[in-house]
């Protein structure tokens, strides 16, 4: 009895902050437009996510992040991933959803890692948040250059920025963007991340990984 409603207020919680993500794309809180990128906030609940419930809950919101920004690369509303869908479909997938999944899993690992040094359960909260958008630029980044970077048009944006190679390149691209997601993502998701689990305590852990 106890496991089952332990399963229900994990999948109650995942669904919560699954619905969060949604609700914050849908109202443009989420991804802010920034030339031919999205300054995203979207790994906000993502890495409160990862951080309370475990790597498996931030492996799935990372994908409901995914799907999400796979549609826009389907309809055009990403000016980038909808030109790289154009190129290859499948590695837009990849780019969009698989990268997503892959950051938020290893935001929880992270986060696990973190708590075991950190005895007082504070800093380490704030760490694995700064994680999400550092890492999903990384990820993102890395693959776009991986994979696209000798497109005609990633080398038309290398052109057009003025760069040498593919770090100025992603430097220049993502540039202040960047930074701004990563101190938001620290602040927002640290502060959310520890409130929630200070609510949570041991009266409702969440389902054992």
């Amino acid at each position: 009895m106890n496991n089952k409603t332990t399963n229900v207020r994990y999948l109650a919680q995942l669904a919560l902050l699954a619905a969060i993500e949604v609700v914050m794309k849908l109202m443009g809180l989420g991804s802010v437009p920034v030339g031919p990128l999205y300054m995203s906030f979207l790994t906000v609940p993502i890495a409160v996510g990862a951080m309370t419930m475990g790597p498996t809950a931030g492996a799935i919101l990372g994908g409901v992040f995914g799907l999400v920004s796979m549609k826009d690369a389907i309809t055009g509303a990403s000016v980038m991933t909808g030109a790289f869908f154009q190129i290859s479909p499948i590695n837009t997938f990849v780019l969009c959803v698989v990268m997503r999944v892959l950051m938020g899993w290893c935001v929880g690992l992270l986060f696990r890692v973190l708590r075991r040094v950190d005895r007082k359960k504070s800093w380490s909260y704030f760490v694995g948040a700064l994680s999400a958008p550092l890492l999903n630029t990384i990820f993102f980044m890395g693959y776009i250059v991986l994979v696209f970077y000798k497109t005609d048009y990633i080398q038309e944006r290398v052109a057009s920025l003025g760069v040498a190679n593919p770090l100025s390149f992603v430097v220049a691209l993502v540039g202040v963007q960047g930074l701004i997601e990563i101190i938001v993502g620290c602040a927002v998701g640290g502060v959310l991340a520890r409130a929630v689990a200070s609510f949570l305590g041991h009266r409702a852990p969440a389902k054992a990984e």
